[in-house]
């Protein structure tokens, strides 16, 4: 069974280049033939968590969200 999943890395510090754990995690994914619909860096603020979490939760095409 495939699995549609987002991931969202919360860091003030990190960039998609950079992010060494999301990198793990994004490759973990394929590599148990889930799909990777999603993937979002975003800086500790609650707000800009929070719309992301609730954006994404609307999605049909989500399974898992994974922070």
């Amino acid at each position: 069974m495939q699995v549609n999943i987002a991931l969202l890395t919360v860091t003030d510090t990190r960039t998609i280049e950079n992010d060494k754990s999301g990198a793990i995690l994004a490759k973990k994914i394929s590599e148990q033939n889930h799909k990777l619909v999603d993937r979002k860096i975003v800086k500790d603020n609650k707000e800009e968590i929070k719309k992301i979490i609730i954006d994404w939760s609307k999605k049909k095409e989500i399974d898992v969200i994974i922070t």
